[in-house]
Protein backbone atom coordinates (compact mmCIF):
# COMPACT_ATOMS: atom_id res chain seq x y z
CA UNK A 1 0.00 0.00 0.00
CA UNK A 2 1.33 3.44 -0.93
CA UNK A 3 1.30 6.48 1.32
CA UNK A 4 0.79 10.14 0.39
CA UNK A 5 1.19 13.29 2.46
CA UNK A 6 -1.18 16.09 1.45
CA UNK A 7 -0.71 19.55 2.95
CA UNK A 8 -3.68 21.85 3.37
CA UNK A 9 -6.17 18.97 3.45
CA UNK A 10 -8.77 20.80 5.54
CA UNK A 11 -10.64 22.24 2.55
CA UNK A 12 -10.73 22.74 -1.19
CA UNK A 13 -8.22 21.02 -3.44
CA UNK A 14 -6.32 19.50 -0.52
CA UNK A 15 -9.38 17.86 1.01
CA UNK A 16 -10.55 16.63 -2.40
CA UNK A 17 -7.09 15.23 -3.11
CA UNK A 18 -7.00 13.36 0.20
CA UNK A 19 -10.41 11.89 -0.62
CA UNK A 20 -9.40 10.92 -4.16
CA UNK A 21 -6.23 9.18 -3.02
CA UNK A 22 -7.86 7.39 -0.09
CA UNK A 23 -10.73 6.37 -2.36
CA UNK A 24 -8.15 4.77 -4.66
CA UNK A 25 -6.66 2.80 -1.76
CA UNK A 26 -3.78 5.07 -0.73
CA UNK A 27 -2.90 5.75 2.87
CA UNK A 28 -3.02 9.53 3.34
CA UNK A 29 -1.38 11.78 5.89
CA UNK A 30 -3.80 14.70 5.80
CA UNK A 31 -2.34 17.88 7.28
CA UNK A 32 -3.92 21.16 8.29
CA UNK A 33 -4.38 23.63 11.10
CA UNK A 34 -7.99 22.72 11.94
CA UNK A 35 -8.53 19.31 13.53
CA UNK A 36 -12.31 19.57 13.11
CA UNK A 37 -11.86 19.87 9.33
CA UNK A 38 -9.75 16.69 9.21
CA UNK A 39 -12.16 14.60 11.29
CA UNK A 40 -14.61 13.95 8.39
CA UNK A 41 -11.78 12.39 6.39
CA UNK A 42 -11.12 9.91 9.20
CA UNK A 43 -14.84 9.21 9.47
CA UNK A 44 -15.08 8.54 5.74
CA UNK A 45 -11.91 6.51 5.19
CA UNK A 46 -10.97 5.20 8.63
CA UNK A 47 -7.47 3.77 9.00
CA UNK A 48 -6.43 5.02 5.55
CA UNK A 49 -6.26 8.57 6.95
CA UNK A 50 -3.78 9.86 9.50
CA UNK A 51 -4.72 13.42 10.53
CA UNK A 52 -1.70 15.60 11.32
CA UNK A 53 -2.67 18.94 12.84
CA UNK A 54 -0.05 21.66 12.43
CA UNK A 55 0.64 24.95 10.65
CA UNK A 56 3.04 24.36 7.75
CA UNK A 57 4.65 27.73 8.48
CA UNK A 58 5.85 26.39 11.84
CA UNK A 59 8.99 24.35 11.10
CA UNK A 60 9.23 22.92 14.61
CA UNK A 61 5.59 21.81 14.55
CA UNK A 62 6.05 20.32 11.09
CA UNK A 63 9.06 18.29 12.20
CA UNK A 64 7.32 17.19 15.39
CA UNK A 65 4.30 15.94 13.42
CA UNK A 66 6.51 14.04 10.99
CA UNK A 67 8.54 12.55 13.84
CA UNK A 68 5.30 11.36 15.48
CA UNK A 69 3.93 9.55 12.42
CA UNK A 70 2.75 6.00 13.12
CA UNK A 71 5.07 3.32 11.74
CA UNK A 72 2.59 2.40 9.01
CA UNK A 73 2.65 5.95 7.64
CA UNK A 74 6.39 6.62 7.78
CA UNK A 75 7.20 5.43 4.27
CA UNK A 76 5.93 8.33 2.17
CA UNK A 77 5.66 7.67 -1.56
CA UNK A 78 3.99 10.92 -2.65
CA UNK A 79 4.18 14.49 -1.36
CA UNK A 80 1.39 16.79 -2.49
CA UNK A 81 2.37 20.35 -1.63
CA UNK A 82 -1.07 21.90 -1.76
CA UNK A 83 -1.17 24.28 1.22
CA UNK A 84 -1.20 27.86 -0.01
CA UNK A 85 -3.22 31.04 -0.11
CA UNK A 86 -3.68 34.47 -1.63
CA UNK A 87 -4.37 37.53 0.49
CA UNK A 88 -5.59 40.86 -0.84
CA UNK A 89 -6.51 42.02 -4.32
CA UNK A 90 -5.13 45.55 -4.35
CA UNK A 91 -2.12 46.93 -6.20
CA UNK A 92 1.35 46.52 -4.74
CA UNK A 93 1.57 50.14 -3.65
CA UNK A 94 -1.49 49.72 -1.42
CA UNK A 95 -0.83 46.19 -0.20
CA UNK A 96 -0.35 45.02 3.37
CA UNK A 97 3.26 43.89 3.92
CA UNK A 98 2.12 41.39 6.55
CA UNK A 99 -0.09 39.71 3.96
CA UNK A 100 2.84 39.52 1.54
CA UNK A 101 4.94 37.85 4.21
CA UNK A 102 2.20 35.36 5.05
CA UNK A 103 1.92 34.35 1.39
CA UNK A 104 5.69 33.91 1.10
CA UNK A 105 5.91 31.95 4.35
CA UNK A 106 3.06 29.63 3.32
CA UNK A 107 3.46 29.28 -0.44
CA UNK A 108 7.26 29.27 -0.58
CA UNK A 109 9.07 28.77 2.73
CA UNK A 110 6.76 26.08 4.13
CA UNK A 111 6.71 24.23 0.80
CA UNK A 112 10.48 24.05 0.51
CA UNK A 113 10.85 23.16 4.20
CA UNK A 114 8.64 20.06 4.10
CA UNK A 115 10.04 19.08 0.70
CA UNK A 116 13.60 19.24 2.00
CA UNK A 117 12.63 17.16 5.05
CA UNK A 118 10.99 14.40 2.98
CA UNK A 119 13.43 14.24 0.06
CA UNK A 120 15.68 11.47 1.46
CA UNK A 121 12.72 9.14 1.95
CA UNK A 122 11.19 10.01 -1.41
CA UNK A 123 14.50 9.20 -3.10
CA UNK A 124 14.78 5.93 -1.21
CA UNK A 125 11.26 4.92 -2.29
CA UNK A 126 11.54 6.39 -5.81
CA UNK A 127 8.43 8.41 -5.02
CA UNK A 128 6.84 11.53 -6.38
CA UNK A 129 6.19 15.19 -5.65
CA UNK A 130 3.20 17.17 -6.91
CA UNK A 131 3.42 20.91 -6.28
CA UNK A 132 0.29 23.04 -6.59
CA UNK A 133 1.24 26.17 -8.50
CA UNK A 134 -1.16 28.40 -10.46
CA UNK A 135 -1.68 30.09 -13.78
CA UNK A 136 -0.93 33.24 -11.74
CA UNK A 137 2.72 32.14 -11.87
CA UNK A 138 2.67 32.43 -15.66
CA UNK A 139 0.24 35.26 -16.42
CA UNK A 140 0.39 38.55 -14.50
CA UNK A 141 -2.77 40.40 -13.58
CA UNK A 142 -3.55 43.51 -11.49
CA UNK A 143 -3.42 42.65 -7.80
CA UNK A 144 -1.52 39.41 -8.39
CA UNK A 145 1.80 40.86 -7.18
CA UNK A 146 3.27 38.61 -4.46
CA UNK A 147 0.78 35.76 -4.89
CA UNK A 148 1.73 35.37 -8.55
CA UNK A 149 5.41 35.62 -7.65
CA UNK A 150 5.12 32.83 -5.09
CA UNK A 151 3.47 30.57 -7.66
CA UNK A 152 6.15 31.38 -10.23
CA UNK A 153 8.62 30.24 -7.59
CA UNK A 154 6.72 26.96 -7.19
CA UNK A 155 6.83 26.39 -10.94
CA UNK A 156 10.57 27.02 -11.19
CA UNK A 157 11.38 25.14 -7.99
CA UNK A 158 9.54 22.13 -9.41
CA UNK A 159 11.55 22.24 -12.64
CA UNK A 160 14.82 22.61 -10.75
CA UNK A 161 13.91 19.76 -8.39
CA UNK A 162 13.24 17.62 -11.43
CA UNK A 163 16.70 18.48 -12.75
CA UNK A 164 18.46 17.81 -9.44
CA UNK A 165 16.61 14.52 -8.93
CA UNK A 166 17.60 13.26 -12.37
CA UNK A 167 18.52 9.60 -12.13
CA UNK A 168 16.88 9.02 -8.75
CA UNK A 169 13.56 7.82 -10.14
CA UNK A 170 11.68 10.54 -8.23
CA UNK A 171 8.97 12.20 -10.29
CA UNK A 172 8.19 15.91 -9.89
CA UNK A 173 5.15 17.67 -11.28
CA UNK A 174 3.72 21.18 -11.03
CA UNK A 175 0.00 21.68 -11.53
CA UNK A 176 -1.08 25.17 -12.59
CA UNK A 177 -4.85 25.54 -12.11
CA UNK A 178 -6.85 28.49 -13.31
CA UNK A 179 -10.20 29.36 -11.76
CA UNK A 180 -11.31 26.75 -9.20
CA UNK A 181 -14.30 27.41 -6.95
CA UNK A 182 -13.14 26.76 -3.39
CA UNK A 183 -12.67 28.85 -0.25
CA UNK A 184 -9.66 30.45 -1.99
CA UNK A 185 -11.43 33.69 -2.97
CA UNK A 186 -13.27 33.85 0.34
CA UNK A 187 -9.91 33.81 2.15
CA UNK A 188 -8.38 36.28 -0.29
CA UNK A 189 -11.18 38.77 0.31
CA UNK A 190 -11.27 38.42 4.10
CA UNK A 191 -14.43 36.33 4.19
CA UNK A 192 -16.44 38.46 1.73
CA UNK A 193 -18.94 35.94 0.32
CA UNK A 194 -20.34 38.47 -2.16
CA UNK A 195 -16.90 38.97 -3.71
CA UNK A 196 -16.49 35.22 -4.03
CA UNK A 197 -19.93 34.81 -5.58
CA UNK A 198 -19.25 37.64 -8.03
CA UNK A 199 -16.04 36.02 -9.27
CA UNK A 200 -17.46 32.56 -9.86
CA UNK A 201 -21.03 33.46 -10.83
CA UNK A 202 -21.97 32.15 -14.26
CA UNK A 203 -18.37 31.17 -15.04
CA UNK A 204 -18.64 27.38 -14.63
CA UNK A 205 -15.27 27.25 -12.87
CA UNK A 206 -13.33 24.08 -12.23
CA UNK A 207 -13.96 22.22 -8.98
CA UNK A 208 -11.60 20.95 -6.31
CA UNK A 209 -12.52 17.44 -7.45
CA UNK A 210 -11.34 18.26 -10.98
CA UNK A 211 -7.87 19.06 -9.69
CA UNK A 212 -7.86 16.14 -7.24
CA UNK A 213 -8.63 13.77 -10.12
CA UNK A 214 -5.65 15.23 -11.96
CA UNK A 215 -3.36 14.63 -8.96
CA UNK A 216 -4.55 11.03 -8.73
CA UNK A 217 -3.98 10.56 -12.47
CA UNK A 218 -0.40 11.85 -12.18
CA UNK A 219 0.25 9.65 -9.15
CA UNK A 220 -1.13 6.60 -10.98
CA UNK A 221 0.96 6.92 -14.15
CA UNK A 222 3.61 4.29 -14.91
CA UNK A 223 6.89 4.95 -13.09
CA UNK A 224 8.72 5.83 -16.32
CA UNK A 225 6.42 8.80 -17.10
CA UNK A 226 6.77 12.31 -15.64
CA UNK A 227 4.33 15.18 -16.05
CA UNK A 228 6.62 18.19 -15.75
CA UNK A 229 4.01 20.94 -15.71
CA UNK A 230 0.28 20.85 -16.35
CA UNK A 231 -1.90 23.92 -16.85
CA UNK A 232 -5.67 23.66 -16.49
CA UNK A 233 -8.42 26.25 -16.95
CA UNK A 234 -12.19 26.08 -17.25
CA UNK A 235 -13.38 26.62 -20.81
CA UNK A 236 -14.83 29.97 -19.70
CA UNK A 237 -11.38 31.32 -18.79
CA UNK A 238 -8.54 32.26 -21.11
CA UNK A 239 -5.46 34.49 -21.15
CA UNK A 240 -5.69 38.08 -19.96
CA UNK A 241 -5.22 40.93 -22.38
CA UNK A 242 -2.54 43.60 -22.23
CA UNK A 243 -3.23 46.78 -20.28
CA UNK A 244 -2.78 50.19 -21.90
CA UNK A 245 -2.74 53.40 -19.85
CA UNK A 246 -3.72 56.45 -21.91
CA UNK A 247 -2.97 60.05 -21.13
Amino acid sequence: MKTALVTGATSGIGEATARALAGAGWQVIATGRRADRLAPLVEAYGALIHPAVFDVRDEAATNAALDALPEAFRGIDLLVNNAGLALGTGPAQRSDLAQWRTMIETNVTALVTITHRLLPGLIERRGGIVNMASVAGSYPYPGGNVYGATKAFVQQFSLNLRSDLHGTGVRVSAIDPGMVETEFTLVRNGGDQAASDALYGGAQPMTAEDIATTVLWIASLPAHLNINQLELMPVSQSFAGFQVARS
